[in-house]
Formats: C-alpha cells, sequence, structure tokens
C-alpha cells in the first residue's frame, strides 16, 4: 500500500471509494450513515438509479449502495465528485468535515482530540520512534511488522492516522513537546537504510522548531527508570492532565494527581540523564552520516 493512497486517486474505475465503519464505533457510524442518507436523497431528487449514478461518478452500483446505507466511509474525492455531479453546490462537499475524523480508527481519534488540546507533551519512547515524529514511510514500514499483519485496508488507515496527527506542529501557538528517544530506536532500520535516513532527517527538521525538544537516552544510560516502558504524559491548560505509562498502571491512561505524580517523576530523571537537546541534535547527524 503505498501511504500517498491514503486519499484515493481520481475515482475513475476504482472498486474502494471508502473503508469500512470500524466495529463497535457507534458515534462513527452515525455520521456515516448520516452523510449516506443525505447522498441517496440527493440522488432519488434528481431521479437517478443506483446504477446510472455509480457510472456518472466511476464507481459500481453495489458500492454507492454501501455508501447510502452507512456500510462504507466515503473518501474526501469521492464527495466532491457526488456533489458535482448532483449539482449540490457545495453541500455534500462539505460534508468531508463530518467523515474526516471517522475515516480513522475510534481509539486514535481519542488520541488525536487530546493531543489537539494539550499545552505541553512529555514522550519517552525506549522501543520505537514516537508516532508523532514517524514519517508516512516509516510509520508504514512499522506496521507492516505487526503480526499477525495488518490487512491492506486497516494498514492505510492507521498510517493515514498517524500522519494525521503531525498536524500538532502546526498549531498555533504551538504546545511545548518533549521528547526522548532511546538510542536503540535511531538505529534500528526499520524500512531499509533510506526510509531510516529520511527518518533521521525529519528529527532534525521538527528538532529545529523552537517549541520542540529532542533528546537521546544513550544504550550506556544503563539505569535509568525507562526500563519499564514508554511514559506519556499531555498537559493541558485548565492544569489537569493525563499519562500512562507501560511500567506503570497496568498501562492503563491515569488523570489523578498522585499518579500523574509518579510519572513525571520518572520522566524528569530520564530527560535529566539523556543527551541535552544540542548534543542529541550533533548525535542524529552523526548517526545520519553513518546510515
Amino acid at each position: 500500500m503505498s501511504v500517498d493512497s491514503v486519499d484515493g486517486t481520481d475515482g475513475a474505475g476504482t472498486e474502494e471509494p471508502g473503508w469500512e465503519v470500524e466495529p463497535g464505533d457507534e458515534s462513527g457510524a452515525a455520521v456515516v450513515a448520516t452523510v449516506g442518507r443525505q447522498i441517496k436523497l440527493w440522488r432519488e431528487a434528481k431521479s437517478l438509479r443506483a446504477a446510472e449514478f455509480g457510472e456518472r461518478v466511476g464507481y459500481g452500483e453495489d458500492m454507492i449502495r454501501k455508501i447510502e446505507r452507512g456500510a462504507r466511509i466515503p473518501r474526501p474525492e469521492f464527495l466532491d465528485k457526488v456533489d458535482e455531479v448532483l449539482g449540490a453546490g457545495g453541500l455534500i462537499s462539505a460534508m468531508k468535515q463530518d467523515v474526516v475524523e471517522v475515516r480513522y480508527p475510534k481509539k486514535v481519534r481519542g488520541l488525536a482530540k487530546l493531543e489537539a488540546q494539550a499545552v505541553e507533551f512529555c514522550l519517552y519512547g525506549n522501543y520505537s520512534i514516537h508516532g508523532l515524529l514517524q514519517t508516512k514511510e516509516f510509520a508504514q514500514a512499522l506496521l507492516r511488522t505487526r503480526r499477525p499483519a495488518y490487512g491492506a485496508e486497516e494498514l492505510e488507515r492507521l498510517v493515514a492516522a498517524r500522519v494525521a496527527r503531525h498536524a500538532v506542529f502546526e498549531r498555533g501557538p504551538g504546545p511545548e513537546l518533549s521528547f526522548v528517544q532511546e538510542e536503540v530506536t535511531l538505529r534500528r532500520p526499520i524500512g531499509g537504510r533510506m526510509v531510516l535516513r529520511r527518518q533521521l532527517e525529519r528529527l532534525l527538521e521538527v528538532g529545529e522548531l523552537p517549541n520542540v525538544e529532542i533528546q537521546v537516552m544513550p544504550t550506556e544510560r544503563a539505569d535509568h527508570p525507562g526500563n519499564g516502558g514508554l511514559i506519556e504524559v499531555l498537559k493541558f491548560g485548565d492544569g489537569t492532565a493525563v499519562g500512562r505509562s507501560d511500567g506503570a498502571f497496568n498501562g492503563r491512561p491515569v488523570s489523578d494527581h498522585k499518579r500523574l505524580r509518579i510519572l513525571e517523576l520518572r520522566y524528569g530523571i530520564i530527560r535529566a540523564q539523556a543527551l541535552t537537546p544540542g548534543e542529541s541534535r550533533a548525535f542524529i547527524q552523526q548517526l545520519l552520516g553513518e546510515t
């Protein structure tokens, strides 16, 4: 699956203009069903049969009916084509905003909402480069290592969702982001040499942002509290926060002050023992030269 195919092609002759609604995603299913009903109402108002309508937008009758009954999530370019064919004057295209989040898995949507509200990020990764820092190619290669393997459609959705989270770097004013990455995560050639090179270049690019600090934890630092697994703490403007760690509280998200203090303590020690941002940048540049 090419990551660039997340937004699809021009639609002509395509059999898959969307994704299936994730099982158990009631809110997402409701949105998709509403969009589907609106498309059907517009189609019937134009006295078009499903088969005829499908020919005009470049999809089969079966797929049209799936979308109209809410069994498929329409892609943005499909809605644009439908708007054009039905002469909806932008009303159908406007529904892209209603389905954009539903395109991603429910769990990822919840995380993205939290990240969109956070004013400070404290993120430690010990087994892989954090998702917010991953290039599309790296994310795709990393997700392909999963066993049992993801199907092509699910892989596409997950990569698209991960890339969409990069919007956090475009916010204004931007949140403060602190990343600490274990050295091994920068050396493992996920996807091959060129994918890793581009990933290291991405780290250097993001690290230049004034609100981002990236630090490297050298492998030789054996004695630090990050050996229990990743740590993530998101802080919000109202003074509340949420955090989680593989090595604490059964990996479940926590928001009470006492447990958050434990995660913040561990992260603070990790950050202090890692290379400084300047030293880390030099280290990443050295790795890039060796890759």
